[in-house]
């Protein structure tokens, strides 16, 4: 409408200058003037108008239709995902255009969310049932005292001490892994060379116990996280190569590496040949790699949990691949740490003595 009535006016004042302006009836059909095209043209262009004004209005309510079919589409599933249903999906057909991209950004939104709240809900389950098991079984240890009087209590102590003992650590690995979730952290700049060699002198006893032996290699390999979680995240990994490895002369080779713009933290051990299946699922909370029997150093089953966790909140990816004679390899890959622009300050966030 807008267009055509810039042009009409276009014509009205540039070609009808140059139209006589005298109103002659007796030479009507000789001397074209303007009131004479006026009078003409004003009712067919008029009609013109009119019928744009109709096709306009029905043609751009088609076409928004049609246009925003798809954001009603996208705004249905956003309603029904707000009310918990996060099953439903877009699927959006047709081309290839921005609405589609932006139905199939939506469906993978929902599929990761989907998948999430699923590994929450069974995390939680998991965990109520790993902090009831304790308190059930303090809980038979004193009604068994208490029925039976004469019962040793020392006996009775020493269960219950390793009862709460467990209990502690399953609560503790909870705090840990839910402080790496929320990545509320502050970042400093941590070699983990530095940690492998501290994490192997903690679990040395353990490793002798084991009859393992632990050989730390590599080089400065500076990554920027918190050192505490990094620190927890290369224990772990040392304890869970010593604990799940050879029953005698075992080994576990921890090696730090430094890539163009990546550190690498790479814990090899001996041990029973693992599945590619296996090896899939030991990353899940409770998933325990000799099943879900409990041993002296079983852990809670949150060790590789924690780890996975840890190296997501620094932005880093963790990698398990078995050993072709046995064991597991597990990759920790973190971004590198550029050097401080100034030379000032503590490398690797340590406090000098």
């Amino acid at each position: 409408m807008v267009a055509g009535v810039l042009l009409l006016t276009a014509v009205w004042v540039f070609l009808l200058e140059y139209v006589p302006d005298d109103w002659d009836r007796r030479m009507l059909h000789e001397n074209p003037n303007r009131q004479l095209l006026a009078y003409t043209f004003a009712p067919a262009a008029a009609t013109v108008l009119a019928v744009l004004l109709v096709v306009g209005l029905l043609g751009g309510w088609v076409l928004a239709g049609r246009m925003l079919a798809p954001l009603t589409q996208i705004t249905e599933a956003t309603r029904a995902a707000t009310h918990g249903s996060l099953s439903h999906r877009i699927w959006l057909p047709g081309r290839r255009d921005e609405f589609r991209e932006l139905a199939d950004a939506f469906d993978t939104m929902l599929a990761r969310l989907e998948a999430h709240v699923a590994e929450q809900e069974r995390f939680a389950a998991n965990a109520s049932h790993e902090l009831r098991t304790p308190l059930a079984i303090s809980r038979t240890l004193l009604d068994v005292a208490r029925a039976d009087p004469n019962r040793d209590p020392d006996e009775i102590i020493d269960r219950l001490y390793a009862v709460n003992g467990r209990a502690i650590d399953l609560t503790e690995a909870l705090l840990v892994l839910s402080r790496a979730d929320r990545r509320s952290f502050a970042r400093e700049r941590v070699d983990l060379s530095l940690l492998a060699e501290e994490a192997a002198e903690t679990l040395l006893p353990l490793a002798e116990e084991h009859g393992v032996t632990v050989e730390t290699h590599g080089e400065i390999a500076p990554a920027t996280g918190s050192p505490a979680l990094l620190l927890q995240l290369t224990t772990n990994l040392v304890h869970n190569a010593i604990v799940h490895n050879l029953p005698d002369g075992g080994t576990v080779r921890v090696t730090a590496s430094v890539r163009p713009e990546t550190v690498v933290l790479t814990v090899d051990n001996t041990g029973a040949k693992v599945t590619p299946q296996l090896a899939a699922t030991l990353t899940e909370p409770f998933r325990r790699g000799a099943g879900r029997l409990h041993t002296h150093h079983a852990g809670v089953g949150l060790g590789l949990a924690i780890v996975k966790t840890i190296t997501r909140a620094h932005d880093g990816t963790l990698t398990l691949v078995p050993r072709p004679d046995g064991g597991l390899r597990v990759t920790v890959e973190l971004p590198a740490s550029a050097p401080p622009a100034d030379g000032t300050g503590t490398p690797y966030g340590r406090m000098e003595p």
